[in-house]
């Protein structure tokens, strides 16, 4: 309920910190700092202070500086919060300042020196840069990669104890520091920028490992070493001209976190009758014939017992959504976000997010999460072409059909008139439907997904093709954990695809960091991906270049990667033997080249003739 000026004395203090005042531990404020300078001057403060009454009767509150200026004081039902609108001065100078407010006995007054930071001058620089198709993505769940700090395994007073390395499903005490101790490795791989699992607060009882249920958005896990390590990774990764991207959920929260265990009231979440868990049936969203009902089951149902699902639109949430955002990208300088879980939120409101953050930060990279099937469903969560009523600002998406319906059968099923080989290339002819296909991140497997290499049924040549094609191919490639060293492992019965990286750990029996903890195969896999993703940090071709395919014969599949400047050639040869290729049929793309040479071994060929492609190979060479 809002405020009636006329019923209450209100008056605002915005003063400069000059005094310390008594510490007040259960008092906070969210965001828990702003910066001077921000395109947007709006502001909604949350306070809030879980064991006493802030919105009393007769609300004071005390004004004097013109750097923060008061504009309205809402209350909620749960009197432990208080939402103040408030607006930065345009020429506010950073600083502390004091906010001040209560009732009657002054001795009960709430003090906050709130701070206003000046912006990072090396936004755009060398942070907060944006990702595009230049860039190779490493994706990495912290619990499983690396343990730099042991002194961080346990954190007293959270409520998961659990470390064991035994045990799968309980936390093994990887973390931020653990990463940062591997950069050589990565970067010498040549991966540009880190994806990483959600590093927020995630005080769950148990299967925390993930990250995927927050309890607290201002905190970063203490387990993963909390915000000090965060910011000593991210200004490591940027001194190395390398990227960072932040796991954002807006769909759900943990259930402990605060905002659901002590709520401002019961709007702030979606209720039903009984517990209603969402359909995961992301059609109902474009159906033209769909119920209502079967709507509200998908976007408003709990994506799990144990994340309560987010009411975005209730006006106070979207906002602590939308501010924790833009505050985590100033403060961290995340230069791109993946969304998860993108379908399940309400779109309007995830239209209103990005928006925000581009407004901020236009060259920012947001990419959603989008685990559908059929390729209109995956361009309805992004910008794209059609004429619908719903029209997402989205820039790009994890482009799961090139996934499930092209790489995966590509070299997983016999080649026929719409399977093996030609899944892919025509998965591919639809991306027409995109505004840009280009920002869309492609990818071999992930966190929840089985590892590519079971998939491809450990077989080392296939793992190769599939690492060509995704270094190659148009969109942004993203590389999973470990799959550079053929680690294994099936989503489903045993789930073990989130296994520790070997030599993440003191003590460990092998270290697959090093060529010499790695059995020959690996080493030849990893050196095929560092050789390749090293290649493409100059190839404008396979960078930023245009594509042009060609329709698959007896399962050889023919792409090129192009610009003016540079011309790459790529085979496919999904079959077990050998096959020879006229290139005459690819002309008009060769008929100013006479020779390609290899990416790999640096070995030429004459292609005004026929050329010859071994079995399971993706021959890539550059055009001379």
């Amino acid at each position: 309920m809002k405020i009636c000026c006329r019923k209450l004395t209100l008056i605002v203090t915005c003063s400069l910190l000059v005094l310390q005042i008594a510490a007040q531990d259960s008092l906070r404020v969210f965001p828990t700092h702003w910066w001077v300078g921000m395109k947007n001057r709006n502001l909604q403060l949350i306070f809030y202070n879980n064991h006493k009454d802030l919105a009393v009767d007769k609300l004071v509150v005390q004004s004097g500086n013109t750097a923060i200026k008061i504009k309205k004081v809402n209350k909620v039902s749960n009197r432990h919060y208080l939402v103040v609108d408030v607006e930065i001065a345009a020429g506010a100078q950073p600083a502390k300042y004091e906010i001040s407010f209560g009732g009657i006995i002054r001795s009960e007054w709430n003090h906050v020196f709130y701070e206003l930071k000046p912006r990072s001058k090396q936004n755009g620089k060398t942070r907060i840069k944006g990702i595009n198709s230049s860039d190779l993505i490493y994706l990495i769940m912290p619990d499983r990669f690396s343990n730099g700090d042991a002194g961080n395994d346990r954190i007293a007073g959270l409520r998961d104890q659990s470390l064991d390395r035994s045990d799968f499903f309980k936390r093994h005490g990887g973390d931020l520091k653990g990463i940062q101790n591997h950069l050589d490795y990565l970067q010498q791989l040549g991966v540009t920028t880190l994806w990483l699992n959600p590093v927020l607060l995630n005080d769950m009882p148990d299967r925390t490992e993930h990250g995927y249920a927050f309890t607290d958005h201002y905190t970063i896990d203490p387990r993963l070493g909390g915000a000090t390590a965060y910011h000593e990774l991210i200004d490591s990764l940027h001194k190395r001209g390398m990227k960072i991207i932040q796991d954002a959920v807006y769909n759900h929260v943990g259930i402990e976190h605060f905002l659901f265990r002590d709520m401002p009231d019961s709007s702030w979440f979606h209720w039903w009758p009984v517990y209603t868990n969402t359909t995961y049936k992301d059609q109902v969203l474009m159906d033209p014939y769909a119920s209502q009902s079967d709507k509200k089951r998908m976007s408003d149902g709990w994506f799990t017992q144990t994340m309560p699902d987010v009411n975005q639109g209730n006006a106070f949430f979207a906002n602590f959504l939308i501010q924790h955002a833009i505050w985590c990208t100033e403060e961290f300088g995340l230069d791109g976000w993946r969304i998860d879980t993108y379908a399940y939120n309400d779109l309007d409101f995830m239209n209103r997010c990005n928006q925000a953050l581009l407004n901020e930060y236009p060259q920012l990279h947001m990419f959603g999460e989008t685990w559908v099937h059929g390729i209109p469903n995956q361009s309805f969560f992004t910008r794209n072409k059609y004429n619908i009523p719903y029209k997402s600002n989205l820039p790009g998406v994890t482009d799961f059909q090139l996934n499930l319906y092209g790489i995966v059968p590509a070299l997983t099923q016999a080649f026929g008139w719409t399977e093996g080989v030609n899944r892919l290339y025509l998965t591919a002819t639809n991306d027409f439907v995109y505004t840009d296909a280009t920002k869309n991140v492609i990818f071999l497997d992930n966190h929840d997904m089985s590892r590519f290499f079971s998939m491809v049924g450990e077989d080392v040549a296939k793992q190769k093709m599939g690492l060509a094609w995704l270094l190659t191919f148009r969109g942004i490639p993203q590389l999973y954990y470990g799959t550079e060293i053929l680690m294994k492992g099936f989503s489903d019965p045993d789930g073990k695809v989130r296994l520790d990286f070997p030599g993440g750990w003191t003590g460990d029996g092998a270290n697959k960091f090093e060529p010499g903890g790695r059995t020959p195969a690996e080493n030849e896999v990893y050196n095929y991906v560092r050789t390749l993703a090293n290649y493409r940090k100059t190839a404008s071709a396979l960078k930023t270049g245009k594509m042009m395919q060609f329709v698959p014969e007896d399962g050889v599949y023919v792409y090129f990667r192009y610009n003016n400047q540079q011309t790459v050639l790529c085979v496919m040869n999904t079959n077990d033997g050998e096959k020879e290729i006229d290139m005459h049929r690819f002309s008009e793309r060769i008929k100013n080249f006479t020779r390609a040479r290899s990416v790999i071994d640096g070995s030429e060929l004459d292609i005004t003739g026929n050329i010859k492609v071994p079995g399971k190979t993706v021959w890539v060479g550059e055009l001379r």
